[in-house]
């Protein structure tokens, strides 16, 4: 059986939904990618990139929308790697030093998304083969994206933006039939609250010696 066909097959059912071997294995990786982001490590990224190269090859062949997407979240790792291993500020522990985004930072990063999601959701509804359910669909693609962007600046709203995309890509995945995808969507909800957690108090602590040094 070749690569791909072996990883398209069925690995087990669970509850009456049957669980294929390329949607357990790709979002297994990208749940431990999302753990290396929580400990600020670079390999986050290579970890990324192949899990969307992996969930590429589930979707190839009956979803080439969903594969296109892909290919795009594995351009935006390679991205994100590079920004971690040339000029991010590291911290005092040697891991990307984090902080939250100003508000015209957010205000960017917001209007991206909406604009993102208006042009992928009508260009999904043009072209239904691209996508599951299109708008839901590109709302999970752009706020995918706007998060990995987050993620590769060092910005606390990383963590945000990912759980925005959680609260719609839980019961999206389940409608659609990838159990082990809405599983694993639930455990990065929880990924998500404690890596917010953590980097919020390390930004916070990053930013306590500007502060004290600042004059009165």
């Amino acid at each position: 059986m070749s690569g791909p066909s072996w990883l398209n097959s069925e690995a087990f059912t669970v509850l009456g939904q049957q669980i294929k071997w390329s949607d357990m294995t790709g979002n297994t990786i990208g749940l431990i990618a999302l753990a290396l982001g929580w400990r600020r490590s670079v390999w986050t990224w290579p970890v990324q990139f192949a899990s969307g190269l992996i969930l590429f090859t589930a979707f190839a062949s009956h979803l080439t929308g969903s594969a296109g997407k892909q290919v795009v979240v594995m351009a935006v790792a390679a991205w994100g790697w590079w920004q971690w291993t040339h000029g991010r500020k590291q911290a005092e522990d040697g891991a990307i030093a984090v902080r939250f985004a100003t508000w015209r930072e957010r205000g960017v990063m917001a209007g991206a998304a909406l604009l993102g999601t208006l042009a992928v959701g009508g260009l999904f509804t043009a072209y239904p083969s691209l996508s599951w359910d299109a708008w839901p669909d590109a709302y999970i693609f752009v706020g995918t994206l706007v998060a990995m962007y987050a993620q590769a600046r060092g910005m606390v709203e990383f963590w945000f933006a990912w759980l925005l995309v959680d609260l719609v890509g839980v019961p999206l995945n389940f409608a659609n039939g990838y159990a082990f995808s809405g599983f694993v969507y639930v455990i990065y909800g929880a990924l998500v609250l404690w890596g917010m957690r953590d980097w919020w108090q390390r930004s916070r602590r990053s930013a306590e010696p500007s502060l004290e040094g600042a004059p009165v």
